[in-house]
């Protein structure tokens, strides 16, 4: 019998049903004390079948609810000096320790035990400590990926249905919403119960980098889970109250015309395709005002503090107004005063000599989203430039990477406002898509009279830092296809852009290479230059082999540019010539990636390539021979892609040079047996001389291949094609260009004479032309 001491002690007997690993028959139990519950041995303690612990009854019963009435009680237990706990040995273990005082650390592969133990034993304490770990983890807003796994979010969702707790399925929905994109690809997704994923779709916190995206997982989690729902789920009304989340007004117009057959979607879809093509009609400058009286929560783009990236590309229903709104607190009333100063104003930003900046200090104050690095308003024609940069710079002060591809109203003024307005700006793509138009050769001789027509001395960029002008932090920038640009536009970007490590002006037929020059001696930092299609040629090579200077207080110079540079891509620049290619080769030893195709490439240059850490190399439509293509293949065993269509000499004994033909003691059949015997290949694009024994010899560097293309003097037959799945088994992509196709014994072929093909590849594209 127990003392009336408040000192007495009891006894706890647990019994471990999974031991660690039971002692002898005579060590199956032990007996420990909580007076020295500082330094139990908790991995010794689990050996022992049965535990036997002298604890305080004061101490339990002070901090324990079930030890207070059980001990304290009128319970028949409350006079035992023996009391048996049945539960997890390891779990109750930790809690005794956090009752007795000593440090716990809760983490996810305790929490759910340790709060369950809680629950039951009534620590207020410990539930205490679960809470606030609980909320660090599912509150915190540090970057990287989430810490809490999907299946161990659907654990405690249903723990805190099951034990009536509103604190965890609350936090649980919370926790999904900020990290939908994440959850989205995750393959437990389609495991998620409906009920967390209603409650995560309505949360204020949802945070999708687009409305299509939110679209695309929801359609993805109805296929996987119709068969399974209770019929009360599969109600029509709430198959479909789930998809009412979504904003219809901003999808994208060939994504919402795509679903129309969806048996889920059908119905909404066609509500998405008229309304964007009603909103398209509407005027930039009046498309809040001609909604009316509508509640406008439909046309926000779904931002939250946790918005990191925000895509809406091809969306031509997106105006300024659209915009303005989304970053408009949305508790602020749109009555018809406001929606009539928002018009306003919208109307001014098409005049830039009004003054619509005093118009704007009527207007609500913008919501300002600190986390928000990346935007894309790819092919938004309909979108202010000059108010959505403003907007930008008020509203995403961390703004990084900004995408604008496919829009032809950027102007010169819309990039330095985007310079000034958007310091933290690094990577930027303005590019368009004029492949069809580019000319095969480019010869501009100069777009900017003030420059020189000769330079053969690299400009010194001391003064960038001397003048007191403010300098971008633009590192990546991407202006392809701009036909626009000018000489003067280069002079700029090399002017206030020096940090520039990446430049793409393909297509950009109005520079002249005395433009591109001027950028590769300013901006000493690149290492990323893809030039094709344009005026490229002497002094832009001449720029690269120079050595760079230092500047500021720095003496002597840097490396030579060429030497630094990783990718480097001129094909069909024609201004460069054979000496100026070879002498560029060798000095280029740290190219990833290089692109020589349409050019005056020779079998020397190729030999003078000192370079080892080659991914990528396009020589198509040059006259190289395959001798030389071996030895580039064998000193760059990293090799991934490899193009080299067109190649006419590609087979033969020797290359041709300034007309004369050179021949090399590697026979051109070494080619395949190098490529097969060091590499492995992810991509691949050959033709003249390539067969179906060449795809024989190519097995080993194939195994991982995932496109193919086979051009004009080279042949893919049937046999060879009804081999490639399982020849090389990740395949995507199959290209074939001027291929005479003998499928079953006939020319003309049937497509579903490719049937038994294409099921087991991705996409098969048959070119007549080029």
């Amino acid at each position: 019998m127990a003392s009336s001491s408040g000192d007495d002690f009891v006894i706890l007997v647990c019994t471990n049903l999974n031991p660690i690993e039971v002692e002898v028959e005579k060590d199956r139990e032990i007996l420990i004390s909580t007076d020295d519950i500082q330094s139990w041995d908790l991995v010794t303690i689990l050996r022992y079948q049965t535990v036997r612990i002298r604890a305080y009854r004061n101490r339990l019963t002070e901090q324990s609810s079930y030890f207070h009435g059980l001990l304290g009680g009128s319970f028949s237990e409350s006079s035992l000096d023996n009391i048996v706990v049945q539960w997890n040995l390891e779990t109750f273990l930790n809690i005794l320790q956090c009752i007795y005082g000593c440090p716990l650390n809760v983490a996810l592969n305790n929490f759910l035990p340790l709060f369950e133990g809680a629950l039951y034993f009534g620590v207020e304490m410990l539930l205490e400590k679960c809470r606030a770990w609980f909320s660090e983890v599912f509150l915190s807003k540090n970057s990287g990926p989430p810490q809490i796994q999907c299946d161990d979010l659907i654990h405690m969702w249903n723990f805190g249905l099951e034990n009536a707790n509103d604190f965890v399925p609350e936090l649980c929905a919370r926790y999904l919403a900020r990290n939908f994109m994440w959850a989205m690809s995750n393959r437990d997704f389609v495991n998620i119960p409906f009920n967390l994923l209603f409650e995560c779709v309505k949360h204020p916190c949802l945070t999708v980098d687009s409305e299509m995206h939110l679209s695309d997982a929801l359609l993805v989690w109805l296929d996987a889970n119709t068969e399974q729902m209770d019929c009360s789920i599969r109600t029509k009304e709430n198959l479909t109250g789930i998809l009412k989340e979504i904003r219809i007004s901003i999808l994208p117009l060939w994504f919402a015309a795509g679903k129309r057959r969806s048996c889920y979607f059908s119905k909404l879809a066609d509500e998405s395709v008229d309304s964007i093509l009603r909103l398209v009609k509407i005027p930039p400058t009046g498309s809040i005002n001609a909604l009316g009286d509508v509640d406008l929560n439909h046309l926000r783009i779904r931002l939250t503090e946790y918005s990191e990236k925000v895509d809406f590309s091809s969306r031509p229903q997106v105006t300024s107004a659209i915009l303005l709104l989304s970053v408009l607190h949305s508790s602020h009333s749109m009555d018809s005063t406001l929606r009539k100063i928002i018009k306003k104003y919208l109307i001014n930003l098409e005049h830039p000599d009004k003054d619509h900046w005093r118009i704007s200090e009527c207007l609500p104050p913008a919501l300002s989203f600190e986390a928000l690095q990346e935007v894309n308003i790819s092919k938004c024609h309909r979108l202010h430039l000059e108010y959505a940069i403003e907007c930008f710079s008020r509203s995403f002060p961390s703004l990084k990477i900004i995408k604008a591809a496919y829009l032809l109203n950027i102007k010169t003024t819309s990039f330095i406002k985007l310079v000034h307005k958007c310091p933290l700006v690094s990577e930027v793509d303005l590019s368009v898509d004029i492949s069809p138009i580019i000319p095969t050769q480019v010869s501009v001789l100069s777009s900017n009279p003030a420059l020189p027509l000769v330079s053969n001395k690299c400009w010194d960029v001391t003064s960038c830092y001397h003048s007191g002008t403010s300098l971008s932090n633009i590192t990546y920038l991407t202006i392809e296809g701009r036909t626009d640009i000018c000489d003067s536009d280069l002079e700029f970007i090399s002017k206030y852009c020096v940090s520039l490590g990446y430049l793409n002006i393909k297509g950009c037929i109005a520079v002249t290479d005395v433009g591109i020059s001027n950028v590769i001696c300013r901006c000493i930092e690149l290492h990323s230059i893809v030039v094709c299609d344009t005026s490229f040629g002497m002094n832009s090579i001449l720029a690269l082999c120079c050595a760079a200077p230092k500047f500021g207080n720095s003496t002597g110079h840097f490396g030579k540019r060429a030497s630094n540079l990783q990718k480097l891509h001129m094909g069909c620049c024609k201004g460069v010539d054979e000496t100026s290619l070879i002498e560029l080769m060798s000095q280029t030893a740290m190219l990833k990636s290089l692109c020589l195709s349409d050019t005056h490439l020779v079998d020397e240059a190729l030999y003078n390539f000192s370079g080892s850490s080659l991914e990528t190399l396009d020589v198509s439509n040059t006259m190289i021979s395959g001798a030389a293509l071996a030895h580039i293949i064998r000193g760059n065993s990293g090799l991934k892609h490899l193009h080299a269509r067109g190649c006419k000499y590609l087979f033969q004994q020797g290359s041709y040079i300034g007309g004369t033909e050179f021949s090399f003691s590697h026979p051109c059949k070494d080619l395949f047996f190098e490529l097969g015997r060091t590499c492995k290949l992810e991509g691949i694009a050959l033709g003249w001389g390539f067969s179906n024994f060449s795809l024989e010899a190519l097995k080993p560097a194939i195994i991982s291949l995932k496109s193919i293309a086979v051009g004009l003097g080279g042949t893919l037959g049937e046999d060879a094609l009804r081999l490639l799945p399982t020849t090389c088994p990740m395949l995507e992509l199959v290209i074939l260009h001027f291929q005479v196709l003998l499928i079953n014994k006939r020319y003309f072929v049937d497509p579903y004479d490719f049937e038994p093909i294409c099921k087991h590849i991705g996409r098969l594209f048959i070119a007549m032309g080029d």
